[in-house]
């Protein structure tokens, strides 16, 4: 039996890098995944690569800033599976400047995929599970939320904002059997990062003085969200869980 087995899961992001190790590791432990992401090719590997490993996936283009992309994510998840038992509000992106710098169109577009996405996939499950007596949600933060990083400020801030929303909304659906929470990795070995960390310099400047002197690869995340996800965390309500290789504990 999975760990996951039965459940129905949407995941956002899930076309490279953790949201696609994310949705992986969900369907290898017996769940149903909904998986989501603006990079359609990416998303057609992701369903390869559930469906040939003996998983259940279906995919959609899905833009988490918008509405009515969300909308119709949740009617196809319920058409597809029935319920939606957990969400992993993965998507997310960067930009590097200070904030003396940093343009509007720059703090919108990291804002609205980072904070306003986040915020709009749990308004639309929340009543979805509620009917069906609970559900698991993360939110994938970051440990940037946890301490400032000069050149993130926008980043930074955006990741604040799911962390605390994260601390919110779990008291407030507790009561229905909903639990949320938020994950906070550092960093990965994805995509996104490729740029930054291509260098000894680049990556030395986003690790820090983290011990661990490395990028975590995608699998070592997905193992929180299934974590996150399971009812192995059951007690876990509003918490913060932090995978960065120390770098937050210096």
């Amino acid at each position: 039996m999975g760990r996951v087995q039965g459940k129905s899961a949407i995941v956002t992001g899930a076309g490279s890098g953790m949201g696609q190790a994310h949705a992986r590791a969900l369907a290898r432990e017996g769940a149903q995944v909904f998986a989501t992401d603006v990079n359609e090719e990416g998303l057609a590997e992701t369903l390869r690569l559930i469906t040939e490993a003996g998983g259940t996936a279906k995919v959609r283009k899905h833009d988490v800033s918008k509405e009515e992309d969300w909308e119709a994510v949740v009617a196809e998840t319920l058409d597809a599976f029935g319920k939606i038992d957990i969400l992993v509000n993965n998507a997310g992106v960067y930009t590097v400047a200070n904030a003396e710098d940093c343009t509007l169109d720059q703090w919108d577009f990291v804002m609205n995929i980072n904070a306003r996405g986040t915020f709009m996939g749990v308004r639309a499950v929340i009543p979805h599970m509620k009917a069906a007596g609970g559900g698991a949600i993360v939110n994938v933060s970051s440990n940037f939320a946890m301490v400032g990083r000069p050149g993130f400020s926008i980043y930074c801030a955006s990741k604040g904002a799911v962390r605390l929303f994260t601390k919110a909304v779990a008291a407030e659906v507790a009561q229905d059997g909903i639990r949320v929470n938020s994950l906070h990795p550092g960093v990965i070995a994805t995509p996104m990062t490729a740029d930054l960390i291509a260098t000894p310099e680049g990556l030395d400047q986003l690790l820090g003085g983290a011990p661990l002197r490395r990028a975590a690869e995608p699998e070592e995340i997905a193992d929180a969200v299934l974590y996150l996800a399971s009812d192995e965390s059951r007690f876990m309500i509003g918490s913060e869980l932090v995978i960065d290789g120390g770098y937050s504990s210096v």
